[in-house]
């Protein structure tokens, strides 16, 4: 779908109705009573928990849990066939396809390159990269049969499927030993194949290593092998797919599974997601709301209030957002919405309340990825400079992912003592070295590329990464990232026709003011640009390290010329 430049979407009756009117069920189910279910977000394709029970004549559900993304966040990251490795359809033999010990190396493996390439610097990196790539899928598609440790307790075979519930325990390392070796001694329960292919899923996000994702999908394949068109399985594909944003195919799965389950909360989670990330807002909406009256619950409830916020009703999604967070009870739920809150007052410039949220997401979850780096963000934003770049070097040991580390470096750059704008490079063409891992495994890279190149690296590049993400999905983030990759390139008449489709919808994102008051400024539109840059800055005058700064500067000059 093709957004009006200057007209938001038709809006429900409800929105009509006034901020009180809608949502009605999320609203009012949230409060019902507790329920153990755990999620990953809302811009976090893929990422699905668990809720309710089903509804008496739907097929007998169990708890379902996946996760990913990452990126984040954004919660917005880009799809790729261009993939240099062939993921394998399905596994072979009936052993469980277990993650191997390789995969903490791997994530080691990018580490030590931030280490190497304090000493060799960008040149060599690139040829680091290629040699990751290669590191981080032989393991996973050649090696997949090597074990993970085997320190972790297993838990006890069940006759049936093991519940995903599982996979909310806390210790999802524990969790995926104790599915493998329930498949060593069952293995054709097909239900636990399925529960262990979204266990990858889940740990590709959580550790930052896209390797998983060809092990999730022999997973998969196997469980679709024993039970065909078994709907766990149809909706782990769908959740695998989001995860690697193929969002087409993310949707044809997810409907799929619909078909076989029309209560799968899972693959009525990851439909949403999908529409949403294929820019199709209005039918987002009304999947949102018809996954609300099937299984209301926190994975759905996150995803409504995304929706409601891409349309500029920032109140309504607080308040479902706050009503599930009330209704929590596992860790990872309150981590995942707490974060979500925590996100919404950071988008709006709160950033006391913001810091708030993203310290009682970590309380639940120290570990909880979108809250370490939403809180270097806050920091960062509140005044506290060597706070957020103290954080933003913890996560970044740990996960070196896009966003985490294009936010460390603009960090440095803030700073700018002795050897930053050398730390700086180091961590902007790190990205790199991720975006070769990701594609190798599956996953397209485009959009972090785009938004990455236009500011730190090959402008040329990040033009391409950004038409390609463009013909595959017309959302307001790629809109956003293709008006800039433009302006960067110096083409300001077409970048500004993107600009004004990135804000049509009234979603109020700083970012996006901001680059579209750049070029509003450079196309000669200066009172435009003037508002734009204010409001960009009134939003939250925080919303990026370099960013911010040069708003201000913009805005001055402006206000100047006046």
């Amino acid at each position: 779908m093709t957004l009006a430049a200057d007209a938001a979407p038709e809006t429900r009756a409800a929105d009509a109705a006034g901020p009180g009117a809608g949502p009605t069920r999320a609203l009012r189910a949230v409060s019902a009573p507790e329920r153990d279910s755990s999620g990953q977000g809302p811009g976090d394709p893929a990422a699905v928990g668990a809720g309710s029970e089903a509804p008496a004549e739907a097929a007998p559900q169990e708890r379902e849990v996946s996760g990913i993304d990452v990126a984040a966040d954004s919660r917005d990251a880009v799809p790729s066939a261009s993939s240099p490795v062939a993921s394998p359809e399905g596994a072979g033999g009936d052993s469980p396809e277990e993650a191997s010990p390789a995969s903490d190396e791997r994530v080691a493996a990018v580490r030590r390159v931030g280490e190497a390439s304090r000493r060799w610097r960008a040149l060599q990196l690139g040829a680091c990269a290629a040699a990751l790539a290669v590191a981080f899928t032989a393991g996973a598609v050649v090696l997949g049969a090597v074990r993970d440790g085997g320190a972790t307790a297993s838990v006890s075979s069940a006759p049936a499927a093991m519940s995903p519930a599982l996979l909310a325990s806390g210790d999802l390392e524990a969790s995926i030993a104790s599915l493998q070796a329930h498949l060593r001694s069952q293995p054709k329960d097909f239900g636990s194949w399925a529960t262990l292919g979204l266990a990858y899923v889940e740990q590709a996000r959580t550790k930052g290593d896209p390797s998983r994702y060809p092990q999730a999908q022999q997973a998969l394949a196997r469980s679709l092998e024993l039970r065909p068109d078994n709907d766990s399985a149809l909706a782990g594909r769908a959740a695998l797919a989001a995860a690697r944003h193929d969002f087409p195919g993310a949707l044809k799965y997810a409907d799929q599974a619909l078909t076989q389950n029309p209560y799968s909360e899972r693959a009525l989670s990851t439909r949403i997601d999908a529409l949403v990330e294929l820019g199709r807002y209005d039918e987002a909406s009304k999947a949102a709301d018809e996954a609300d009256d099937k299984r209301p619950g926190v994975p759905v409830f996150t995803r409504y209030a995304y929706v409601r916020e891409l349309r500029g009703d920032v109140s309504t999604a607080r308040r479902v957002l706050e009503r599930a967070l009330g209704s929590a009870t596992s860790r990872g739920d309150v981590a995942y919405v707490a974060t979500a809150l925590g996100q919404l007052a950071w988008n709006q410039g709160e950033y006391t309340s913001a810091l708030e949220y993203y310290a009682r997401a970590l309380a639940a979850d120290d570990n909880y990825l979108p809250a370490l780096e939403g809180r270097s963000r806050a920091q960062f934003a509140d005044g506290d400079l060597a706070g957020a770049i103290k954080g933003m070097e913890e996560l970044v040991s740990r996960y070196p992912l896009p966003g985490p580390l294009v936010e460390l470096g603009e960090l440095y750059e803030v700073r700018g003592g002795d050897g930053d704008l050398a730390k700086a490079r180091d961590q902007y063409a790190l990205v790199n070295a991720w975006t070769a891992i990701a594609r190798a495994n599956g996953v397209n890279a485009d959009l972090d590329t785009a938004l990455a190149a236009a500011d730190h690296g090959d402008k040329k590049s990040a033009l391409r990464a950004a038409r390609a993400e463009w013909d595959r999905r017309e959302t307001v983030h790629t809109a956003d990232a293709l008006a800039w990759a433009l302006h960067v390139n110096d083409q300001d008449e077409e970048a500004l026709t993107y600009a004004r489709r990135a804000t049509a919808t009234g979603y109020r994102n700083a970012s996006f003011l901001y680059h579209r008051g750049m070029i509003e400024q450079a196309t000669g539109n200066a009172k435009e640009a003037r508002a734009s840059l204010s409001a960009a800055l009134e939003l939250n005058p925080g919303f990026s390290p370099l960013g911010a700064q040069k708003a201000r500067t913009a805005l001055k000059s402006l206000e100047a010329a006046k």
